[in-house]
């Protein structure tokens, strides 16, 4: 007598189902908590979203976030260079961004130019940025409309410092911030007539090469915290 084809499929189905290993309670809680910090990091709830970290570092685009004290530290320079109604530009420091947003100051304006994309969650505030293209801006970021601006090149290379340069004294009125390796001191001076400042900015981890600030003005920087 032949089987019915129902019949076949079903206990076929039956067995297939018995070969798939099935998660524990324990794995599948795990697998959930990984997928809501994953989806948090991509859209931080808007209570948040301007802290430092929020957003984690991509080590393939070269990022290593300011430790809080520096990124603290580097905002509250920068408010004071660029004074009451300052225009404020961040080229490749989203955690210097972050810092000045979540001092919530509204007699400054603070703008964040940035490869990575994620920055897109703060809206207009973002302009999207590659040191390979210094001067591939939308056409609302016109020249010197920024009375000072905080760069730090993502790559300790002289093209990569040589480019950002080329933005940064576009977009600058006349003050710059430069946060970069002590090993490119000689080259800044040449491109961006900066000097190193005492003091000497942290990071939330541990870099290999000794970091250092540089400005084009007298900072607060070179003076005792």
């Amino acid at each position: 007598m032949s089987v019915p084809r129902s019949q076949t499929l079903c206990e076929m189905s039956d067995s297939e189902d018995d070969d798939i290993p099935q998660l524990s309670s324990h794995t599948l809680a795990a697998l959930q908590e990984f997928y809501a910090e994953q989806k948090q990091s991509i859209n931080p709830g808007e209570g948040d979203k301007y802290s430092v970290g929020v957003i984690e570092e991509n080590w393939q685009l070269s990022q290593f976030w300011y430790s809080q004290d520096t990124a603290l530290r580097l905002a509250q320079e920068a408010i004071d260079a660029a004074g009451e109604g300052g225009r404020i530009a961040c080229v490749s420091a989203p955690s210097v961004y972050q810092k000045l947003r979540e001092l919530r100051r509204e007699d400054i304006s603070v703008y964040i130019f940035e490869y990575d994309r994620r920055f897109a969650i703060y809206g207009d505030e973002f302009i999207f940025y590659d040191y390979n293209n210094p001067r591939e801006l939308p056409e609302r970021v016109t020249a010197q409309s920024f009375d000072i601006v905080v760069a730090d090149p993502p790559y300790l290379s002289e093209e990569c410092l040589r480019k950002t340069s080329e933005t940064i004294q576009f977009l600058t009125r006349g003050k710059i911030l430069l946060c970069t390796g002590a090993i490119m001191e000689e080259q800044a001076a040449q491109l961006l007539g900066v000097k190193m400042c005492k003091f000497i900015p942290e990071h939330s981890r541990n870099l290999a090469n000794e970091f250092r600030c540089y400005t084009n003005y007298d900072s607060g920087l070179d003076r005792e915290a």
